[in-house]
């Protein structure tokens, strides 16, 4: 049976609607099991199974939605939270749209370091925090505000230098610029309001950051299986990096066992090479789709 969501107790999440956080957040939303349609079609998506709806918007106006409290929550990019300056609360750091606010400048140019901008031309989407980084060390610029395409700025003789967003470099290369310095390290964070909440709201984002949790811990994991002799246990216990004790299992042969745990990625290779040294066989690994701490 449908019912009517309440406002006082259904959430409101702002999401990117285009761009380079979109796909990984939709991702992640998919994987705590939310479900929705037509995300790329409409602006407001209802949710089917979980009290919530998206607000698709552009990425530079999400801080200042949650701020006002037209959002509750909001899925963006570090960079864009400091660069409104929205009074909003952080809550979790993501770990995906890595990237830097970086100084640049023509490789060859009179400009290599940051001292060597004073009474220069700059051109950055980032008007705010690349003032704050230069009044900060009483450099003198003149900021010249673009939307877009800023690596081309000083090829146009727009500008002496850009401040801009970083991934790889690449772009700034392709475009005969060299990073001087990094203004900001950013990836995507999950903001909320400062605005008071009812206690539906406050139970229902709970409830979400839990989910949330257990798929981006599950990310981060594995879960491995192996066989052991019974008298190789006491170590291959001692080699496991997991949470808990692992679970040993007996096999019909009665001096093997099955070892069930689970660890995490990073230390998978280094951890497989020691456990075979111990006397570990067999060994799995699978991926795991969520976890409940």
């Amino acid at each position: 049976m449908n019912r009517t969501k309440d406002s006082s107790t259904s959430l409101r999440i702002a999401i990117q609607k285009s761009g380079r956080l979109t796909d990984k957040t939709i991702d992640l939303l998919e994987g705590i099991g939310i479900e929705f349609d037509n995300y790329k079609r409409n602006l407001i998506v209802k949710t089917r199974n979980f009290d919530v709806e998206l607000l698709l918007l552009r990425d530079d106006d999400i801080p200042e939605y949650v701020q006002d409290g037209v959002c509750d929550l909001g899925f963006v990019g570090a960079n864009e939270t400091q660069e409104t300056g929205a009074d909003v609360t952080p809550i979790r750091d993501l770990q995906y749209g890595k990237c830097r606010l970086s100084l640049a400048a023509p490789k060859d140019g009179e400009i290599q370091s940051p001292q060597d901008f004073e009474g220069k031309k700059v051109a950055t989407s980032y008007p705010n925090l690349t003032r704050r980084f230069f009044e900060e060390r009483d450099i003198n610029i003149q900021i010249v505000e673009i939307s877009g395409a800023v690596e081309i700025a000083p090829q146009l003789k727009v500008a002496d230098a850009i401040v801009d967003l970083v991934s790889s470099g690449g772009t700034l290369k392709a475009n005969g610029l060299v990073e001087l310095d990094t203004i900001l390290h950013s990836q995507t964070q999950l903001i909320r309001t400062n605005k008071e909440l009812s206690p539906g709201k406050k139970e229902l984002i709970e409830r979400f950051l839990v989910r949330m949790d257990g798929y981006q811990k599950a990310a981060k994991s594995r879960y491995i299986m192996m066989n052991a002799s019974t008298s190789n246990v006491e170590r291959i216990k001692e080699i496991i990096p997991s949470m808990k004790s692992p679970t040993v299992m007996p096999l019909a042969d009665n001096d093997m066992v099955a070892i069930h745990t689970v660890i995490p990625l990073d230390k998978f290779w280094t951890v497989m090479e020691e456990l075979k040294e111990a006397g570990a066989s067999d060994i799995v690994m699978l991926p795991i789709e969520s976890m409940i701490l």
